[in-house]
C-alpha cells in the first residue's frame, strides 16, 4: 500500500457483519472449555524507512538542443549538474510471513511537517451497536480477515495478535514515527468508512451510491468577455480556413482573417500562392459556410497576401487591429488557425520577444521572406500560417507566419511541429502592406539600394565586394550611395536598434515606409560612422 507521499490511507473495507450469538439450551451439560492452543503471533515487518537525504533519486535527461537557422542566433545553453542521492541499503531483517502485495510497498519518507506533530495513540474501541443504530459517529466496520498476515481475522494491517486476541503492544524505535502516521492514516478511513456506510445506508433508494452536487450551480453559465473563451468566441466567427490548390491538384491548407467588410481576408503569401496563377482558392467560415476567392494581391518579400471572396456575405465582422509597436514582452496572446487542418483551433501563450529577425521560406524556390517578427510560444503549427495572433483585449498585434522547429515527424504527415518557438509578422507592417495590395496589386519595398553580402562572417551587414561591378554593389544614386557607403563597409546599427547580419538589416529596413529617414551606423577600416539615410522604394518581388 502506497500513500504517494499524501499522508493518507485507503480506508479499511468493511467486513461482513458480525453473527449474534445462538443461546445454548437450558438443559444442556456445561461443557468445560478447552484449553485454548498457543498461537504463534505473526507479524509483517515494515521496511525501514530511509533516512532524510538518502532516498534515491531519478536523473531527468537533458533536453536535446535546438536547431537554429542562419537568422536566429542559438540559445546559450545553462549546464545542469544531475547529483543522485546515495541508496541505503535495508537492515537485514527476520524473514517475514508472506504478506499481501500492498504490504510490501515501502513506506514513503516522512515530511518535516509529519514530525512536528505527536503520534496519536489509540483509544478504546466502542462496543458494537446493533445494526440500523441512530448513534453518530457510527461505529467502523471490524477489520476485514484479509488484515493479519496468517489469514486470521485480527486488528489493524501488520498488528500482531496476542492469544487473547488484543494487539500486542507496539515496539518502540525508528518505526514509532512511522506507525504514528499510520495509525492517523488508519483512523481517518475508519472514520470515513463509517460515514459513507451511515449515507449509503440512509439512501433509501436501495442503490449502493451517493452523490454530492454543487451548490448554486448557475443553470446558464456566463463567462467574462474578457477571459480566453470569450475572446475566442468573438473572433473565431471572424476567422477563415483557407484551402489553395493549383491547376495540377497540389495545394494546402492555411488560415486567414477578416479585414474589411468589402470581403477582403488577410493572409501569408505562401499560403495561396500556389493557387496564384490559375489554381482554386476557398475560404471557410467557423459555421461551415464556404465561400469562393481569388488573389488580390501577393508581397513574396514580406509574406503577405490579400484574397477577396467572390460572394461575399453581408454583415462580415472585421477583426479589430491593434499597435503591434506597443506590445510588451510578456504581454498576453491567442492564436487562432487551421493546425494540420484542424480548423477553429485556439492556442495561447505569450510575447517571447520583440523584433526577432527571422528569414523564412516555403521550401518551394529559393527566394526567402524577411520580418522583424514577435515571437510567442502559443502553439503554430502548419496550417496555422496566416492566422491572427491576438492581444489580451482580441486585438490583431499579428499574422502567425513561421516557426522553429526541432524536427519532423508524427502527427502532420512528416512536418514539423510546433516547440514554443513561433514567429508573427506585426500587424503595423502587415497594414501597410494590405493597403498597397488593396490600391494597386503591388507591393512596394523600402530600399537603401545596397547589395548585402547574406552570407558573410561578421558583426554586422556587409556591403558585397564581389560579384558585380562597385556601381551595382551600392547604387550612386540611391540612398546609401548618396550617403557615401561603398562597397565592404559594414553596417551595424539602424534606427538606434543593432545589425548583425544581412537579414537582419533587410528585416529591418522593411519596417519602414519609403520615404522615412534613419540613423545608420556602418564601419569603414573598423572605424564607426554614422549617417541619416533617406529610405527609396521599389515597387513589386523580383
Amino acid at each position: 500500500m502506497s500513500t504517494e507521499n499524501e499522508g493518507t490511507a485507503a480506508p479499511t473495507p468493511p467486513a461482513a457483519p458480525p453473527v449474534p450469538p445462538v443461546a445454548a439450551p437450558v438443559d444442556a451439560a456445561p461443557v468445560a472449555p478447552a484449553a485454548p492452543a498457543p498461537v504463534e503471533p505473526v507479524t509483517q515487518q515494515l521496511p525501514p524507512t530511509p533516512a532524510p537525504g538518502t532516498e534515491p533519486t531519478q536523473q531527468l535527461p537533458q533536453p536535446p538542443a535546438a536547431q537554429t537557422t542562419a537568422a536566429q542566433t542559438p540559445a546559450h545553453q545553462t549546464p545542469v549538474t544531475q547529483v543522485a542521492a546515495a541508496v541505503q541499503p535495508p537492515a537485514p531483517a527476520p524473514a517475514p510471513a508472506p504478506a499481501p502485495v500492498y504490504a510490501e510497498s515501502p513506506v514513503p519518507p516522512v515530511t518535516p511537517a509529519y514530525a512536528d506533530a505527536p503520534a496519536p495513540t489509540h483509544a478504546p474501541a466502542p462496543a458494537p451497536q446493533a445494526m440500523g443504530a441512530e448513534g453518530w459517529p457510527p461505529p467502523p466496520p471490524a477489520a476485514p480477515a484479509y488484515g493479519a498476515g496468517d489469514g486470521q481475522g485480527g486488528g489493524g494491517w501488520g498488528v500482531p495478535l496476542a492469544t487473547d486476541g488484543a494487539p500486542q503492544p507496539k515496539r518502540k524505535g525508528k518505526g514509532g514515527m512511522i506507525a504514528g502516521v499510520l495509525a492517523a492514516a488508519l483512523l481517518a478511513g475508519a472514520v470515513g468508512g463509517g460515514v459513507g456506510y451511515w449515507a449509503a445506508d440512509r439512501s433509501g433508494d436501495g442503490s449502493g451510491s451517493t452523490t454530492v452536487s454543487a451548490g448554486n450551480t448557475p443553470k446558464d453559465l456566463k463567462r467574462d468577455p474578457g477571459s480566453v473563451a470569450g475572446l475566442a468566441a468573438g473572433a473565431l466567427p471572424s476567422v477563415v480556413t483557407i484551402e489553395a490548390s493549383a491547376g495540377d491538384g497540389e495545394g494546402g491548407t492555411g488560415t486567414g482573417f477578416v479585414y474589411d467588410q468589402q470581403g477582403h481576408i488577410l493572409t501569408n503569401n505562401h499560403v495561396v500562392a500556389s493557387a496564384a496563377n490559375g489554381g482554386k482558392l476557398s475560404a471557410t467560415f467557423s459555421d461551415g459556410k464556404r465561400y469562393e476567392a481569388e488573389v488580390v494581391g501577393r508581397a513574396q518579400g514580406y509574406d503577405v497576401a490579400v484574397i477577396k471572396l467572390k460572394n461575399p456575405p453581408s454583415g462580415l465582422k472585421p477583426l479589430p487591429l491593434g499597435d503591434s509597436d506597443k506590445v510588451a514582452v510578456g504581454d498576453s496572446t491567442i492564436a487562432i488557425g487551421a493546425p494540420f487542418g484542424l480548423s477553429n483551433t485556439v492556442t495561447t501563450g505569450i510575447v517571447s520577444a520583440k523584433n526577432r529577425p527571422v528569414a523564412s521560406g516555403d521550401g518551394s524556390s529559393g527566394k526567402n521572406s524577411y520580418m522583424s517578427a514577435l515571437q510567442t510560444d502559443a502553439s503554430i503549427n502548419p496550417g496555422n500560417s496566416g492566422g491572427p495572433l491576438l492581444d489580451s483585449r482580441g486585438a490583431v498585434i499579428g499574422i502567425n507566419s513561421a516557426i522553429q522547429s526541432a524536427g519532423s515527424g508524427g502527427f502532420g504527415g512528416g512536418q514539423a511541429g510546433s516547440i514554443g518557438l513561433g514567429f508573427a509578422i506585426p500587424v503595423n507592417q502587415a497594414k501597410n502592406v494590405a493597403e498597397s495590395l488593396i490600391k494597386t496589386g503591388k507591393p512596394v519595398y523600402p530600399v537603401i539600394s545596397v547589395s548585402v553580402d547574406l552570407a558573410a562572417k561578421t558583426d554586422g551587414a556587409k556591403i558585397s565586394e564581389t560579384g558585380a561591378s562597385a556601381n551595382e554593389l551600392v547604387d550612386p544614386n540611391g540612398p546609401a550611395g548618396k550617403a557615401g557607403l561603398k562597397p565592404g563597409d559594414i553596417i551595424t546599427e539602424l534606427g538606434g536598434k543593432p545589425i548583425d547580419s544581412g537579414p537582419t538589416l533587410i528585416s529591418e529596413i522593411w519596417t519602414y515606409k519609403p520615404g522615412d529617414t534613419v540613423k545608420m551606423t556602418y564601419l569603414r577600416g573598423g572605424k564607426p560612422n554614422t549617417v541619416d539615410i533617406t529610405l527609396g522604394s521599389r515597387v513589386g518581388d523580383k
